[in-house]
């Protein structure tokens, strides 16, 4: 990630709601330029484990943003939101344009604030789509991070899937009793 040694990652600063830039924040935390772009954004059927994430039948349609995470210009990161088109269609999650605030900010504008997370981790060699986004050697390991935000009532708002260089990442997660 960066030559200051191993990079710790927290989730709470995406997942509170607050406004603002969690990822321009986390990267200056560690001396960089955090960027994102924006590369689609679209109704798609809910595959298998997207429907799985968001409670929903498969291919049932889902608005899907894909953005590519740069750490001073270079790739570190594709992220992958799926939101219920029964909650995302017609607002600003399905435009193609940055969220001002962040999504998640605007689905508790929506009233749907997230009030539980749930966060899947594992690992696995890059695919060839993979390497050639991230800019990785062929092989090459992914962290992927599935989160699934839970709002009142046990409502599925977001799935998200984040495929992430593993060199010199960690995850850190702290609870509380």
């Amino acid at each position: 990630m960066t030559n200051a040694g191993p990079w710790t990652s927290v989730s709470m600063p995406y997942v509170s709601g607050q406004r603002g830039d969690a990822w321009g924040a986390e990267a200056a935390e560690h001396g960089g330029t955090g960027t994102q772009t924006l590369l689609s954004v679209g109704e798609v059927g809910a595959s298998e484990s997207i429907a799985v994430m968001l409670g929903l039948a498969r291919y049932e349609p889902v608005v899907m943003r894909r953005r590519l995470m740069l750490l001073d210009d270079h790739p570190v990161e594709l992220v992958d939101s799926y939101y219920p088109a029964t909650i995302a269609r017609g607002t600003r999650l399905a435009e193609f344009r940055k969220i001002r605030g962040g999504a998640v900010a605007l689905l508790a504008d929506l009233g749907h604030p997230p009030r539980h997370v749930r966060e899947d981790v594992s690992a696995r060699l890059a695919t060839p789509e993979e390497r050639t986004a991230l800019q990785l050697d062929d092989p090459s390991c992914v962290l992927l991070l599935s989160r699934t935000l839970i709002a009142e009532n046990d409502l599925l708002v977001e799935a998200s899937v984040m495929t992430m260089v593993a060199d010199g990442r960690r995850l850190r997660y702290e609870l509380t009793p």
